[in-house]
């Protein structure tokens, strides 16, 4: 498949997932974690999503899914082990314009799901466009051993140094932002603390744009 990568904002939007065993379980996590308005329909909930479902963080629908449940859905999961329930969903899916992700069955997915680093706002996303998802967790495991936690802290200090740079009407170059950057996560990996990074990096955007 060719697919186009793209982040997307769920905050508040209502998504729906088919089955209640541990991999929608996992679909669950990080919808919730994204924001997401989450209704999961199936007969019985694996413990997490029974959890969830009574402290309503989830609306559990306790039925197999039917013609109809992907109404006013953003985006919906199959995660029912039956491919002709997938087969369902996806054609549901494309009638109404919702995007469907079957799990492990890439035939009946408009969206998949890559292997994901992060370090705070950093997100790496690693795909094999549904060929290998083995494949994928192993690029995954790479960069998340090269990737150093101080990356998180990094793009915080980031963000304060652009705005600020926004509000006083100035620009840095690519190149500028570059050197910038390795002295911030400089001071982070000698271990120095969250200041001394955003001082560093400022004063070295300071340099270029005053130059």
């Amino acid at each position: 498949m060719a697919l186009f990568p793209l982040f997307v904002e769920m905050e508040g939007r209502p998504c729906v997932v088919l089955g209640g065993g541990a991999v929608a379980e996992r679909k669950v996590e990080g919808l919730l974690a994204a924001g997401a308005v989450v209704t999961v329909v199936s007969p019985a909930l694996s413990p997490g999503l029974a959890t969830h479902a009574s402290g309503g963080r989830i609306t559990h629908v306790a039925r197999p899914y039917a013609e109809g449940d992907l109404a006013g859905a953003a985006l919906a999961f199959a995660a029912t082990d039956d491919g002709a329930v997938n087969a369902d969903v996806a054609r549901e899916g494309r009638a109404r314009g919702v995007w469907v992700n079957a799990a492990d069955d890439p035939a009946h997915c408009d969206a998949i799901l890559p292997a994901v680093v992060r370090r705070g706002a950093v997100t790496v996303a690693v795909s094999t466009g549904g060929a290998s998802p083995a494949l994928a967790r192993a690029v995954r495991e790479r960069i998340e051993a090269a990737l150093p936690a101080a990356y998180g802290p990094l793009a915080e200090v980031a963000a304060d140094a652009r705005r600020e740079l926004r509000a006083a009407g100035r620009r840095a170059s690519a190149e500028d932002w570059l050197a910038a950057l390795d002295a911030g996560l400089g001071a982070l990996l000698e271990g120095a603390p969250f200041n001394e990074a955003a001082r560093r990096l400022r004063a070295r955007l300071e340099r270029a744009t005053c130059a």
